[in-house]
């Protein structure tokens, strides 16, 4: 069940704290809205990690719709890995 604490809960900000772990946000409304989210620094840079991978991989299937796939065989030749049976 998510922690929604309203944002005035701030002012004892060491209680609000307390409630962040891994995996478990703390979510702030003001006027009833969510506003913010506290996370675990664990969690943002592994959000942060994803958010690179997804655009890099963007970057590859645009790269790849516009020069061409590689086959099996060139991939395995490039990373060394080719067993000399393709």
């Amino acid at each position: 069940m998510p922690n929604i604490k309203p944002v005035s809960d701030l002012k004892n900000y060491n209680e609000v704290l307390r409630d962040v772990a891994v995996g478990e946000p703390v979510f702030l409304t003001q006027n009833g809205r969510g506003m913010y989210a506290i996370v675990d620094i664990d969690d943002f840079e592994r959000t942060q990690a994803t958010l690179r991978l997804l655009s890099e991989l963007v970057k590859g299937e645009s790269s790849a719709k516009e020069e061409g796939y590689v086959g099996i065989s060139e991939v395995e030749k490039l990373l060394g890995v080719d067993d000399g049976k393709n």
